[in-house]
């Protein structure tokens, strides 16, 4: 359970950040405004949020797997959001930042 826990969170916060960055993104680059600047601010606000609940206490750890989650999900809302066609080695590279994430956010540890 504590691993279904920790892995819906990262979905909660990849969607807080990710979508958040995109809307700071598509208020600065595509020129729509300060309500889109603000609302991905404020996502992102609430993706630190988030990872605050984590169960694993230590900021670090939490923070390194988060950038596997980030890749991996930064390209998946590229391709429904904007229509980015990620090729072979992007895949190849999500993957393998996704299996780095799981190594560390799950791996049998001793002594915490």
């Amino acid at each position: 359970m504590p691993i279904l826990r920790s892995a819906a969170l990262f979905v909660v916060a990849a969607l807080f950040e990710i979508g958040g960055a995109w809307l700071v993104w598509q208020g600065v680059r595509e020129h729509r405004g300060w309500l889109w600047i603000t609302g991905g601010v404020l996502a992102l606000g609430a993706y630190g949020f988030v990872a605050t609940f984590q169960p694993d206490a230590h900021f670090g750890r939490i923070l390194a797997a988060y950038g596997g989650i980030f890749v991996a999900g930064s390209l998946l809302w590229g391709a429904v959001a904007d229509g980015y066609r990620p090729d072979r080695w992007d895949v190849t590279g999500a993957l393998i930042c996704l299996a780095g994430m799981a190594v560390i956010m799950w791996a049998p540890r001793n002594g915490g």
